[in-house]
């Protein structure tokens, strides 16, 4: 009874802030743009774990680096290389003049693009204008993007379908984010019963649905319940990288959340050990042909090269292309042109011609031991 008085009282006080400094889903926007290009928000100590991955340096590696092929093909559609500008933002002037940088470029090269939360141009009028990208962008991989927890919260097949629709959109992202709403004032606690709604979304909308964590990772145990109820591919999302517990410390309203945020600055399962486990999830299951996305404190072409060498279809990045987004669609796809150009050097220097040579055994070692497990 003392435990069950206990849980009443923290949510009863969670919902105490949320009344008093509830803020709009724009105005939360707009301070998550400002908060990732103004303050020191990653994690304090834990890393991605790529740093402990090194390729084997081939002397003579028997190729003409124009030949290397970085290529790959998801969900009917061809992506000059395995890299995902990551969902970031939308609902807000500048998060449209963000959209429209990142989209162009993405279209200049090639690359595939998710757009940040649909939630806002849903529900606020004007706003789905803020997403709209295909008039610059008609070709690349694009997926939508929601919440999850919204199927607990009056979203239906509808609202996805929707979602999709509203961008042209080739698939559909549902967002995993349960630490970073239990640290806003206002947050979305009910994360009970989501598998049969997500399973609802799966079965019935025409486009395929990826489930994306948002920076503290995948367990086997969550990848494993997202592909019994058809999740197509899984964004494993590690930690390492960007700390939203340490974006939402930023915007606490009261010194309690505050803590709370701080408290959990280093927690998350890194992004090379949830792509191993959810790699390995996978292979158990007999879903190879499901794409497998990583993203998480990705920030260097080499590290898009060890997440592919590690089974990564896709690897995604937002800080590095939010930074040059807030400049121009050119300052962007400079960036693209880039981790392209690393990503292909160290292809070309571990004697790998394509993608899938760069998932043989022996080409990646980690702390200095081949790891062929890995690769399998």
């Amino acid at each position: 009874m003392q435990y069950h008085d206990r849980r009443l009282n923290f949510h009863a006080a969670e919902r105490s802030v949320q009344k008093e400094f509830v803020v709009s889903i724009d105005q939360r926007k707009a301070e998550h743009i400002r908060i990732n290009l103004e303050e020191d928000v990653q994690f304090p100590t834990l890393t991605t774990g790529l740093e402990g991955y090194r390729f084997v340096h081939q002397a003579l590696p028997e190729l003409n680096l124009a030949d290397v092929e970085t290529q790959v093909h998801l969900f009917g559609k061809r992506v000059a290389a395995p890299i995902l500008v990551s969902s970031m933002t939308g609902g807000t002037a500048q998060a449209q003049s963000i959209n429209r940088n990142l989209a162009e470029a993405a279209q200049a090269r090639g690359l595939a693009m998710g757009l940040g939360s649909q939630r806002a141009g849903l529900e606020q009028d004007g706003v789905a204008m803020t997403f709209r990208v295909r008039d610059v962008a008609p070709d690349i991989l694009l997926f939508a993007n929601l919440g999850a927890v919204q199927l607990n919260y009056g979203y239906t097949v509808d609202q996805c379908a929707r979602a999709v629709e509203m961008i042209e959109a080739d698939g559909l992202i549902l967002h995993f984010n349960p630490l970073q709403e239990v640290l806003q004032a206002e947050g979305d606690f009910n994360w009970s019963g989501l598998l049969s709604k997500i399973e609802a979304v799966c079965r019935t909308l025409p486009v395929p649905v990826v489930a994306k964590e948002v920076g503290w990772g995948m367990s086997a145990e969550s990848a494993r319940s997202l592909y019994n109820v058809g999740i197509a591919a899984i964004d494993v999302a590690g930690a390492g990288g960007t700390s939203w517990s340490q974006v939402e410390m930023h915007r606490a309203p009261t010194e309690r959340l505050r803590r709370l945020a701080a408290a959990f600055s280093d927690w998350g399962i890194p992004t090379a050990e949830s792509l191993r486990t959810v790699y390995a999830v996978r292979a158990q299951m007999g879903l190879e042909s499901h794409p497998l996305f990583a993203s998480g404190g990705i920030r260097s072409g080499q590290d898009v090269a060890k997440c592919a060498a590690l089974g990564a279809d896709l690897v995604g990045l937002a800080s590095p292309f939010l930074k040059r987004a807030v400049e121009s669609a050119e300052a962007v796809a400079d960036e693209m042109e880039i981790l392209e150009a690393e990503l292909r050097i160290a292809m070309f220097c571990s004697a790998a011609v394509d993608i899938t040579a760069l998932r043989r055994p022996g080409v990646l070692t980690y702390g200095g031991e081949l790891s062929q497990h890995v690769q399998r």
